[in-house]
Order: structure tokens, then C-alpha cells, then sequence
């Protein structure tokens, strides 16, 4: 299968697109925002200049390597850039990480699980995959919620792949076929 171009995606309320070193302010706003990061784990995008990094040498090189990556999310509505959803590359497995991560403001809305149906819907038709997996925080409600929503099972708590840096994980997995059933 050839490696499609990352695409636009729109769904009811949002355009899913690919990231542009434009949107370093939005990255910023979400990447630096403390009730995103505590539910993550991650260190914090607290720059333009680490945004811009971001962009450029991870989300714009997994584009051009793999054909995704994270996705922008921006409302139809006020054309805000509110967050990522998308496919993350994971060396370590055989499967690509389903992420995503919002403003607050956005939370409780839907907004995640219409960003991370079209991802799923996108890269099941485009890619041969044979599952997707997702991770969350043991005390990430909303997230887990999403993740049942779009029928994900969880599989064990453990460290992310290829970390051992004393966080752990709840870990998911959709399986294609158990997807194209639904």
C-alpha cells in the first residue's frame, strides 16, 4: 500500500489537519497548559521556539516518514487551533499510538472521541494496520471514557514503550477487525 498523504479530515465541528511551524503559538497554548500536562506525563512545550522544534523535527518528519502523525485540531466555528489528535509511529510495536490532547475549555464536549473517530476511521482505510493502541493515565477519566467509546480494551498497566522513567500506563488496543464490526 503506498504511504498516503497526511489529509485534511473534517467532521461535524472540526478540521483535522496537518500541523504548520504556523501553529507554534496554538502548540504553546495547549503544550503549556498545567491540567493538559498533568493528565499526560509529558514535559511541557513552553516555547515558540520549542514548539517550532516539535513541528518541525517530530510531527512534520513522521508526515513525510510514515504518512501521520499528530494532527491539528481546529473548530470549524472559530477556526481556534484547540489541540492534536493522530497517529504516533512507536518503534517498539507493531501498532501506532491513537493520541490526543485539548484545551480544557474543550473537555467534556465530544470533541475527543469526533477527533480520534476520524483518525481511526482514516488510518484503518489507509493503512495496514493490524490494531492501533492508546495510553492513558490509571486516573485520566475523560480519556478512558473516550477510549471505551470507540471500543478499545484495555490490556495491562505498564511503562510506555521504550521508557522506563518510573511512569506508568493504563495500555488499549483496537483491533481492525473488532473496528470494522462496529
Amino acid at each position: 500500500m503506498n504511504k498516503p498523504q497526511p489529509p485534511i479530515i473534517e467532521t461535524p465541528r472540526l478540521i483535522l489537519r496537518p500541523f504548520t511551524m504556523e501553529d507554534a503559538a496554538a502548540v504553546v497554548r495547549f503544550g503549556s497548559n498545567n491540567r493538559t500536562q498533568e493528565l499526560t506525563g509529558d514535559i511541557g512545550i513552553y516555547t515558540i521556539e520549542k514548539a517550532q522544534e516539535i513541528i518541525q523535527e517530530v510531527w512534520l518528519k513522521e508526515y513525510e516518514q510514515y504518512g501521520y502523525a499528530r494532527m491539528a485540531v481546529v473548530v470549524k466555528s472559530s477556526n481556534e487551533l484547540i489541540g492534536f489528535s493522530g497517529l504516533k509511529h512507536l518503534p517498539e510495536l507493531s501498532a501506532p499510538d491513537l493520541g490526543y490532547r485539548f484545551l480544557p475549555d474543550y473537555w467534556g464536549q465530544g470533541v475527543a472521541t469526533e477527533a480520534a473517530k476520524a483518525i481511526l476511521d482514516w488510518g484503518f482505510k489507509n493503512f495496514d494496520f493490524e490494531k492501533i493502541v492508546a495510553f492513558s493515565f490509571a486516573f485520566n477519566f475523560g480519556s478512558m471514557g473516550v477510549l471505551r467509546k470507540l471500543g478499545f480494551n484495555y490490556l495491562k498497566h505498564n511503562h510506555y514503550p521504550g521508557e522506563q522513567n518510573g511512569i506508568t500506563l493504563n495500555w488499549y488496543e483496537l483491533q481492525r477487525m473488532n473496528y470494522e464490526e462496529k
